[in-house]
């Protein structure tokens, strides 16, 4: 003899769908970080602040999280063209490259930004 079970079910949609049809839009977050890194540089360059400790300081905020965005400003011009138009790889995002360090060559970078794609 057997007998059948019923069990209710509710589909329910989660995550992004299979395929990506939004259009893609420029990270504000993304954008104001890199200006501050381009805007940081330029001030220890010129000796407005004398170190990062110091800038960290005038900003109020943690060494750890000036030399983050400082080293964005590493970043080959041709990939701050590409975050300028949000055209970088989705889950290359600001949380992704504040965590990981971007390498300092230009064309390894590159190859990061194509292995996401």
């Amino acid at each position: 003899m057997s007998s059948t079970v019923i069990v209710p079910l509710q589909w329910a949609r989660v995550g992004r769908p299979l395929v990506d049809t939004e259009q893609r839009q420029p990270s504000p977050a993304l954008i104001r970080a890199l200006g501050l890194a381009l805007y940081w540089q330029q001030q220890l360059d010129q000796g407005v602040v004398p170190s990062v400790e110091a800038l960290a300081q005038r900003e109020g905020k943690d060494i750890s999280t000036v030399s983050r965005v400082l080293h964005l400003g590493l970043m080959a011009p041709g990939l701050v063209e590409t975050c300028l138009a949000g055209q970088q790889p989705r889950t290359l995002n600001l949380k992704w490259l504040q965590r990981h360090r971007l390498p300092t060559d230009w064309q390894a970078q590159q190859s990061l930004f194509e292995s996401f794609r």
